[in-house]
């Protein structure tokens, strides 16, 4: 006896049987209550449909026209059900029709030695099956306005930035119209998937989600769109400020990984500050989140409704962003290695993940040392933070301002005592 065989043969029938199953168990919790016996394939129906298809590779060596007539046969039957339970039962989906027809095909993929293949698709399909009601649920919040946003942020990131040089252009080579471009769709991609993660799940986990998703690209671009979209909602200044302070802890963990990554030496310079800035900034997060409303954030009645993207802020700090940038890459060229801090100072400005890397491997090469190096990325950190307090000044207003200002208090105030722990630690 072929045990190898007999292996795939179960398999193709156990898939077959478990995407039957799901149909099965789907269709049980559809039925309205008449409970209409209308065509429903269930586990041993799909069981066998992929032993068919299983059979029908079998046989191709010895009918090779076998696979061909097999396969018209099972479509004309799943033809025949949908035309019976759309004419009968006034029920058109074709989902399990579909399914029926990807099981054979499974089946046929188990003989031929690809089950692996045919297990992954078999269980991405039941996934895909089983999401129903929460893709019903997204399909039923979605508006002409969501999916203009979404097709307009599409086109930003596939179409215009891949035309756009990535080098510093105009008389004084201060402007990169790729990388302002760039943060202008970050920008934008937060504003927006803050707006479907609250329109999604309620302003109290859409907003802590869209800061801790966020935080892991750019701080920064969190402070500016949730700042923008407090303003339309002002009675919920917890929720909006855990989100900006979420992203904001997010930057403290990013620098200490990116550190890690390139000189592991600076890593542990800056490990017990931006540990304990972290740790700090978790724990003002969890109070505020603890203190914020649950009640539905209603976008339908606000401006972000009207434009999720928020494209005008985006482009505005987008040009800034170029500018700011242009300015730091002639302060290089001009001071070197000397200007560290004031080149860190000035990158901090727009962001701290270029000079945390750029610092570590210029530790790295020695051509700094540790301590020059690990200062240099605390200045960026401490900069940047002080210019989100003020873009939340500034967008948001001082409600959520003050907020903040008690957030970053505490969290550079908890690295400020990790470095002195750091000299008191090499002074033992």
């Amino acid at each position: 006896m072929d045990y190898i065989l007999i292996k795939t043969l179960l398999i193709a029938v156990i898939l077959g049987f478990i995407i039957g199953l799901q149909r099965t168990m789907a269709n049980l919790y559809t039925r309205d209550e008449k409970k209409e016996a209308y065509f429903v394939a269930g586990s041993r129906t799909f069981a066998l449909i992929a032993l068919l298809g299983f059979l029908s590779g079998w046989l191709t060596k010895s009918a090779p026209i076998i696979v061909s007539i097999l396969a018209f046969s099972v479509v004309g039957l799943i033809i025949l059900s949908y035309y019976l339970k759309a004419i009968l039962y006034k029920k058109m989906g074709m989902t399990s029709q579909i399914a029926a027809i990807i099981t054979y095909l499974l089946g046929l993929m188990v003989y031929f030695h690809l089950e692996q293949y045919a297990i992954f698709i078999g269980v991405l399909m039941i996934i895909l099956l089983d999401i129903k009601p929460r893709l019903q649920k997204i399909e039923q919040n979605i508006t002409p306005t969501d999916l203009n946003a979404s097709i307009l942020l599409l086109a930003m990131t596939f179409l215009i930035l891949p035309i756009l040089p990535d080098e510093m252009i105009g008389p004084y080579k201060l402007f990169n119209p790729y990388k302002t471009w760039l943060m202008a769709i970050i920008i934008a991609s937060i504003s927006f998937v803050g707006y479907v993660a609250i329109k999604i799940l309620g302003n109290k986990r859409g907003v802590l989600l869209t800061g801790l998703f966020g935080g892991l690209i750019s701080s920064t671009a969190v402070s500016i769109s949730l700042s923008q979209m407090y303003t339309t909602q002002k009675e919920y200044l917890n929720n909006f400020a855990a989100g900006i302070a979420m992203a904001c802890t997010l930057m403290y963990v990013r620098v200490l990984f990116e550190a890690f990554v390139i000189n592991q030496k600076v890593a542990l310079v800056l490990l017990l500050p931006y540990a304990a800035a972290s740790v700090s900034g978790l724990v003002f997060v969890y109070i505020l989140y603890k203190y914020s409303k649950t009640a539905t954030f209603n976008l339908e009645e606000t401006d972000v409704a009207k434009n999720p993207l928020q494209l005008s802020e985006a482009i505005k700090f987008g040009i800034l962003f170029g500018v700011i940038y242009g300015a730091i890459s002639i302060v290089q060229n001009h001071y070197g290695n000397i200007g560290v801090y004031i080149i860190s100072t000035l990158s901090g400005i727009t962001d701290v993940d270029a000079i945390t890397l750029s610092l570590s491997e210029l530790a790295t090469d020695q051509k700094l040392t540790l301590q020059t190096s690990a200062t240099g990325i605390v200045i960026a950190s401490a900069t940047n933070s002080l210019v989100k307090l003020g873009i939340v000044f500034w967008m948001g207003g001082k409600a959520i301002g003050w907020k903040l200002t008690l957030f970053f208090i505490l969290t550079l105030g908890m690295m400020g005592a990790g470095l002195w722990g750091n000299q008191f630690l090499g002074n033992l």
